[in-house]
């Protein structure tokens, strides 16, 4: 319970909901000059271990049964098992993740930081076709191994509780902060939780919403956490994604979603990480030609990404 002053019983109670929303704010004309479609950035940042992720964090381990002596194994591209760790610590459980190599290296600190007790590295893409490759078939292999029944996996990118989540929480936050004005929904293709979630809230609740998914314009790309699910098979592509409720998909570059974060810093004094970049960055390709309310959803802040930001920022000019 917390009262007015904001004081909590556990850190697990920060996490945004309904009656605890994460911040939206607009990006302003030296952005954006089109006044007639205005883009309100969600702030997830604000969830007390930085990112979107920590609400299917808590929604996954509130729905596992786990029992003494088990400890939780996942893949992650970092800001879920970062969550996934801290919530862990909050309630005594043992936790192992697995991570691509090539995920920043502020992110291997941040959980070596929170005790994970095993962290995996994976070489491997940040965007692996197969279930079977990289973090996803490190943990695979060890549920399947001899003494895997000592992990439980959440498996956010199967896990409805993911898509719950967003349909609990994100949805109904967007609607109650735009009084239900919210014309166009922005996110990135990655376990797909958050489009699938938000999608299926907000056109239950206005049909006209477009839903407009991201991802990065090669799979070979530098976009931790975003993935590209054009061309692939099927069988596939993440489980929990409803292709009903997405309107269109927007490629987007390494260098147009790092330039436009780096623009976000030096306009705004927005600190976003690049996946919010391209979200942005498509968002900025709609307001060209269109009208209405826009929510574009910044998945986590820029302090995790300063490595991978470095090679784009060689002035102190204004972009």
């Amino acid at each position: 319970m917390a009262a007015p002053s904001r004081v909590y019983e556990s850190i697990v109670d920060l996490i945004a909901s309904p009656d605890n929303p994460t911040p939206m704010v607009k990006v302003s004309e030296r952005v954006n000059p089109n006044s007639r479609f205005k883009i309100y950035l969600k702030l997830e940042r604000y969830n007390p271990f930085g990112s979107i992720k920590d609400r299917i964090a808590l929604s996954m381990l509130r729905g596992l049964n786990l029992h003494e002596g088990q400890s939780l194994a996942e893949p992650s591209s970092g800001n879920t098992g970062i969550a996934l760790a801290a919530i862990a610590n909050a309630k005594g459980i043992p936790i192992e993740i697995a991570v691509p190599q090539r995920i920043p290296e502020e992110k291997k600190t941040i959980l070596r930081l929170l005790g994970v007790r095993t962290l995996w590295e994976a070489d491997d893409a940040l965007c692996p076709l197969f279930p079977n490759e990289g973090a996803r078939g490190l943990v695979n292999a060890m549920l399947k191994s001899k003494g895997g029944e000592k992990y439980v996996s959440p498996n956010q990118y199967e896990n409805e509780l993911n898509v719950k989540a967003h349909y609990e929480t994100t949805g109904p936050e967007i609607w109650q902060q735009t009084g239900g004005q919210v014309d166009y929904f922005f996110a990135g293709f990655g376990t797909c939780g958050t489009l699938t979630g938000v999608g299926k809230y907000l056109k239950e609740r206005k049909s006209s919403v477009k839903i407009v998914a991201i991802e990065p314009a090669s799979t070979d790309h530098n976009l931790p956490g975003m993935k590209r699910i054009s061309d692939l098979r099927e069988d596939l592509v993440p489980r929990i994604l409803d292709r009903s409720v997405i309107d269109d998909v927007v490629p987007v570059t390494d260098d147009e979603a790092y330039q436009t974060g780096i623009r976000l810093a030096r306009r705004e004094g927005i600190l976003v990480g690049p996946t919010t970049g391209a979200i942005v960055y498509a968002a900025l390709q709609y307001a060209k030609q269109r009208e209405g309310l826009a929510v574009a959803i910044s998945p986590d802040d820029a302090f995790k990404y300063m490595s991978s930001y470095g090679p784009y920022v060689k002035d102190h000019g204004k972009p």
